[in-house]
């Protein structure tokens, strides 16, 4: 890991107003096939809709947008009311340099004040990346969806499924 210093960082709410970075960051996750099924980004309101209203992030250094977290309900049921999915993305400028353990970290603790007990992560095999920061979150591969979507070129992507169990909620 590089050089990281969380007292660098700010955490705060994710608004409208930092969809242009937040999407801007989104987009270039999605441009190396690595990272979603995603091809383009939602606008705001796409967004807005389809994520949770709490625990969605942004983390900063110097003013500036360095990545974002959110989550996404898994099911409109009541009984699933406390499972969700995570997003988390990174400017590729400050990748390895524990912002996306710092902003991971933050979201679990968060998503426990607000009552979510399972957090939960479609991860490709080949992210490696990805797979090690939610291992040192907490989170356990649970399996393997073989070929579960086709990516942007239409090829067969396999995604591991990876989960977090609170111990607080």
């Amino acid at each position: 890991m590089k050089n990281c210093d969380p007292s660098k960082y700010l955490i705060r709410d994710m608004t409208a107003s930092d969809w242009k970075s937040v999407s801007r960051i989104y987009q270039k996750a999605m441009d190396t096939n690595n990272a979603t099924f995603q091809v383009t980004s939602p606008t705001w309101e796409e967004f807005d809709i389809a994520h949770t209203q709490n625990c969605r992030y942004v983390i900063l250094h110097e003013d500036i947008i360095i990545g974002w977290v959110a989550l996404t309900p898994v099911s409109k049921r009541p009984v699933y009311a406390g499972v969700a999915e995570v997003s988390i993305y990174i400017d590729d400028a400050f990748k390895g340099m524990g912002v996306g353990y710092t902003l991971l970290t933050y979201l679990i603790e968060k998503s426990e004040q607000e009552g979510y007990w399972t957090l939960q992560s479609g991860i490709f095999p080949e992210n490696l990346a990805s797979i090690r920061l939610h291992e040192k979150c907490g989170f356990r591969l649970v399996g393997c969806r073989e070929k579960v979507g086709k990516d942007q070129f239409g090829v067969w992507r396999d995604s591991f499924f990876m989960e977090k169990r609170s111990r607080v909620v």
